[in-house]
């Protein structure tokens, strides 16, 4: 099993997780989710892309990061940068709205 606790460090840390942790872990959630809902929606906008893509991009990596993330403090999920360069490199290639963008 340590072998596969390498690549999925849940399996090391999650023996451990006790009901404070998941107290604790609950109410972050939940102030994450209220700030990261409006947060992802304005980025995807930002992006010129539809308002959900922006819920899809931030729900996937936290779960990702819940199985593969080595580190207990660490922000993930969308950010300005990446947004305005995802509308930049996306802009010769088709006009925002369409389909093909």
């Amino acid at each position: 099993m340590s072998k596969l606790a390498r690549y999925f460090p849940i399996l090391d840390w999650g023996r451990h997780y006790g009901r404070a942790t998941f107290t604790n872990d609950l109410m972050a959630a939940l102030i994450v989710t209220v700030m990261l809902i409006p947060q992802s929606l304005a980025y995807a906008l930002l992006a010129g892309l539809p308002a959900q893509v922006g819920l899809y991009a931030s729900i996937l990596p936290l779960f990702a990061y819940t199985l593969f993330g080595t580190s207990r403090a660490l922000a993930v999920g969308p950010v300005a940068v990446v947004s305005l360069m995802t509308a930049t490199a996306l802009a010769p290639i088709a006009a925002q709205g369409t389909p093909e963008y």
